[in-house]
């Protein structure tokens, strides 16, 4: 008999009707022997339709009231999906984030897990009673609802599960699993048997959305076992693990791609110590996160040029603090660019073979599509290109390392 964690959200629980064939799920698995404790988001749309309505109460709802807002939507999914399975039979408790002593910081939008105190979910699942957990909230130290961003609910299952010691968290989305790059954009696109932390939140980080990253850094920290599947099909997904000795036989795992950035070119900035501090230092002073930075020569000795990307939403605020700095600096220029693409190789193996940055260059170029940024880490390379581009380089790199076909640890011995 094992402990599973089962989280399911959005389009799994998006109608009474989807939430009774996951009642349903839950049931079965609890019959074949095994201890359930389940966490449920709010159902597909509902997020995004109460804050719709906080802004139009005001332009900047206030963060704790919107925290208390926003949980509401878990609250009906875990109070209907209790219902459900109390009408076939069995027993299910609902519990909030407070309920189930999910504690966090005070960091209203985008709380941190710190502390779950396990005692209620022991306590219903001695009594042989299904635990239903709301995800994506909890409370901080004065007893205000909190919420950990969008998501959340994917941490919440993977800190419950670390918490309780679970042998696995199984993640209901709807998807069949991880692939070596989106379906949607390469029908050649492939299922993965298994993948590690790392890799995973490569992928994340580089614009897959199967999991959220903060999950992933989660069950990498704890060492909790995550079972990626489909709540509408009854097949194995995905399994996210430590990483194996086998998977760096393997130089690429996947290919991931995002439209989620911004380009900012500063040219004539001073060529002297300092500058760049001042720049980053500025921006990072608001809360907005730098990814690629490229600087190179202008030609004049004096100057340079300096080009670093940003998340689309914060060019705007990113432009205007580097505005300010014209009054110093009069050669600055800044121009900006939205029609770009980051697309990223990724895989373990990349650390013991050579050459894997060439051939991703070279399949690039032979389709003409130029590379504008580059950025590394030891399991990574990512190129910023322009977004028209897209589809057509994820498909050739796809085709390049030849992801279509089983991977080195995932053929049978």
């Amino acid at each position: 008999m094992a402990l599973i964690v089962q989280k399911y959200g959005g389009t799994s629980v998006g109608d009474t009707e989807r939430i009774k064939a996951v009642a349903k799920r839950v049931i079965e698995t609890r019959e074949s022997g095994h201890d359930v404790v389940v966490v449920l988001s709010a159902m597909a749309g509902e997020t995004d339709r109460l804050i719709q309505l906080a802004h139009k109460v005001a332009n900047e709802p206030d963060p704790r009231e919107q925290d208390v807002l926003l949980a509401t939507g878990e609250q009906v999914t875990i109070s209907l999906f209790s219902i459900a399975v109390k009408q076939m039979g069995h027993e299910a408790l609902s519990l909030l984030g407070h309920q189930a002593r999910i504690y966090t910081d005070r960091s209203y939008g985008r709380a941190r897990i710190s502390e779950i105190r396990t005692e209620p979910i022991w306590h219903n699942l001695y009594k042989g009673c299904i635990p239903v957990i709301a995800g994506f909230q909890g409370l901080d130290e004065r007893g205000n609802i909190t919420t950990l961003g969008r998501g959340g609910s994917d941490t919440t299952a993977v800190a419950v599960a670390a918490a309780l010691a679970a042998d696995v968290c199984e993640i209901y989305t709807d998807v069949a699993g991880v692939y070596t790059t989106d379906p949607d954009i390469y029908h050649k696109a492939r299922k993965l048997q298994r993948i590690s932390y790392d890799e995973m939140l490569e992928m994340t980080s580089m614009g897959a959305k199967v999991l959220h990253i903060r999950s992933v850094e989660f069950a990498k920290k704890y060492n909790v076992p995550i079972h990626v599947r489909s709540s509408l099909v009854d097949e194995p997904g995905t399994m996210v693990v430590k990483e194996e000795k086998s998977m760096e036989k393997v130089m690429v795992s996947g290919v991931a791609y995002s439209k989620s950035d911004a380009r900012i070119t500063l040219a004539g900035i001073p060529d002297v110590p300092g500058v760049a501090a001042r720049i980053f230092t500025a921006i990072a002073n608001e809360d907005v996160v730098v990814d690629m930075i490229i600087q190179g020569s202008t030609g004049d000795t004096d100057l340079a040029n300096l080009s670093f990307t940003v998340p689309r939403p914060d060019r705007q605020k990113a432009i205007r603090i580097l505005e300010g700095m014209k009054t110093d600096w009069q050669t600055l220029e800044i121009s900006s660019d939205e029609n770009i693409a980051k697309v990223s190789i990724i895989g373990v193996g990349m650390r013991h073979h050579a050459g894997v940055a060439s051939r991703m260059f070279q399949a690039l170029a032979k389709e003409n599509i130029n590379i504008l940024m580059i950025s590394t880490s030891e399991i990574k390379v990512s190129c910023v290109i322009e977004d028209r581009h897209t589809a057509k380089a994820v498909q050739v790199l796809h085709e390049e390392f030849e992801l279509d076909k089983p991977l080195q640890h995932e053929i049978p011995e």
